[in-house]
Order: C-alpha cells, then sequence, then structure tokens
C-alpha cells in the first residue's frame, strides 16, 4: 500500500511548508514538512534552515517511514483515502503511538466506524481539533464523493495536483488515407505527341543556293 497523490497534498497542507526552523503549536522544533528530530536526522535547532530541494528529498524520506509503518498494521484491503487518513494521524502522533493507539486497536478488530471515532481522541493540544475533524472526514469518505480539507471548517477542499507533462497521454497521430485506385476507364487518355518538326537545312546549303542564283543571273526559273 502507498499514499495517494490526494493524500500527500492534503498532508502537506496539514503540516505547512517552512525551510526555517521553527516551533510547533506543541512546542517542539520543527522544519520542512512537519518533520522534527523524532523522525529522525537532521536534528532540528533553532536557526536550521533548508533548501527547497533538500526539504523535498526530507519529506519523501520522511513519509516512506509512515507509511511503511502503517501499511504493515492495517488490514490489507483498507481504502485508498482510509490509508491515507491513517498516514497523516501517524506521521503527527509517531509510529509508536499508532501502534498502540485506539484506533488501530479498533481496526483491526473488524469495527472501522470506530476506528474512525478513535481518530477524534488524539485532540492534544486543542489546536489539533479541526485537523483531527478533518482526518475523521477523510478516513469515512471516499475521494469519488468528496476531496478531503486541511482541516475541518476549511472553505474549499484541497486542489487536486496536476499531473506532470511526461505522464499526460500522447498526440495521437493523424491517421494515413488509403489511396482508392482509380478504374481504368475512367482515366482521361494522355494527349498525342507532337510530330517532330523538319530540322532547318545546313548552313553550306544556303551558299551553294546563292552561288547558283548569281551563276544563273539571278534568276530561280
Amino acid at each position: 500500500m502507498d499514499m495517494s497523490t490526494i493524500g500527500e497534498a492534503v498532508l502537506i497542507a496539514r503540516e505547512g511548508r517552512r525551510l526555517t526552523a521553527y516551533r510547533d503549536s506543541a512546542g517542539i522544533w520543527t522544519i520542512g514538512v512537519g518533520h522534527t528530530a523524532a523522525a529522525g536526522p537532521p536534528v532540528v535547532t533553532p536557526g536550521l534552515r533548508l533548501t527547497e530541494a533538500a526539504c523535498d528529498a526530507l519529506f519523501r524520506r520522511d513519509l516512506a517511514r509512515y507509511v511503511r509503518s502503517v501499511a504493515a498494521a492495517v488490514p490489507a484491503d483498507l481504502p485508498d483515502h482510509a490509508f491515507d487518513a491513517l498516514v497523516s494521524l501517524c506521521f503527527n502522533i509517531g509510529p509508536a503511538a499508532f501502534a498502540r493507539s485506539t484506533v488501530l486497536r479498533r481496526l483491526r478488530a473488524g469495527d472501522r466506524a470506530g476506528a474512525a471515532e478513535a481518530i477524534l481522541l488524539w485532540n492534544r493540544p486543542a489546536a489539533l481539533i479541526p485537523r483531527r475533524g478533518a482526518e475523521y472526514d477523510q478516513f469515512r469518505t471516499p475521494y469519488a464523493q468528496a476531496l478531503p480539507r486541511a482541516r475541518r471548517g476549511d472553505a474549499a477542499p484541497i486542489a487536486i495536483p496536476s499531473p506532470p507533462v511526461s505522464s499526460l497521454p500522447a498526440p495521437r497521430r493523424p491517421v494515413p488515407r488509403a489511396r482508392i485506385p482509380v478504374p481504368a476507364h475512367l482515366v482521361p487518355p494522355l494527349p498525342a505527341p507532337l510530330p517532330a518538326l523538319e530540322a532547318p537545312p545546313a548552313p553550306g546549303v544556303w551558299a551553294r543556293l546563292w552561288s547558283a542564283l548569281r551563276a544563273g543571273g539571278g534568276r530561280t526559273g
């Protein structure tokens, strides 16, 4: 199992994306897309900065860790919207807390409605309540019915990322038209060749004729 493109987009919207270290709502030093020291190096300290490329690479590495943790723990038939919601939760509370959560225990028992309700139990600090409401809605609602919001109460759902140009279908090539043979009786005949022109007399003929005229006194008959 893997996180969908929609799930990634809404997770980034929930976590934010910052290139300079800051304290989150719980006072924990954070950088990039929700990266803290609990996720591994680098240890976030005041004044730490990231380039955009380093921020993206760090997010891909962190996300892969949380996706593996959730995929190894949940039923394989979990729909993508529910799986994405649990990765979002795990990203926020950590793999260890997710592994011992009531959410996972109820899910493994086959109680998916109860698992959704248990998401709302992770409501400290209070600033996380709108996020938990959105994760609850995402867990219960297929993407075909409604796209998720970063937080419950947001005016609009997240925008679906555009696919890269390389993934777009190639333009259709024009199909060459078949040549239809024309019946022989419909083909107009070619024009007859022009008769060959007689070649002009050779230069010596004119000289001999002129000599004969002079000899005959200019008479030709």
